[in-house]
């Protein structure tokens, strides 16, 4: 069956400058998303849901992962295993901080999402995803089809 989302449909690459990302976000948002913050672990959104449906950016919409790929890894932040098909999320090497890590980051507006690390030898890819829940908004399945910022002009 095909995936027919409209968070799903890519409507090209969103460029904004700070001081309109800084209107569009809240500042936790903007920290997070803009400056490459990182939320306190365990006291997130979404760490501990599981309910059915999509992840998103919550800058721009467009659908990142499914809650099929959801896991509990006890690192604090909402884990996946996967990244939903084509190109939904960049993959940069991150050498911040004295450490070695893959920043993950949205493909469409260039938010800060997380980081990606190959510690995960119980899921399927062996990956974990590890996602800053500020910068994901939930849409459960029955709503999916709707544009959590349809209301915003990009």
């Amino acid at each position: 069956m095909a995936d027919t989302d409209p968070a799903d449909q890519d409507t090209g690459r969103i460029e904004l400058s700070d001081a309109e990302w800084k209107k569009r976000l809240t500042p936790e948002e903007y920290r997070v998303m803009r400056e490459k913050g990182t939320e306190r672990p365990f006291v997130n959104k979404f760490d501990k849901q599981f309910a059915a449906g999509v992840y998103v950016c919550a800058a721009c919409g467009q659908a990142l992962f499914r809650s099929e790929t959801k896991f509990d890894s006890g690192c604090g932040w909402p884990a996946f295993y996967a990244a939903r098909a084509g190109a939904r999320v960049t993959l940069t090497p991150d050498y911040s901080h004295n450490m070695v890590r893959t920043e993950v980051t949205c493909a469409r507006c260039g938010a800060h999402l997380g980081h990606l690390f190959d510690d995960a030898p119980q899921t399927p890819t062996g990956q974990r995803f590890c996602i800053n829940s500020v910068s994901l908004k939930f849409i459960p399945d029955s709503t999916s089809s709707e544009n959590p910022r349809a209301d915003q002009k990009e």
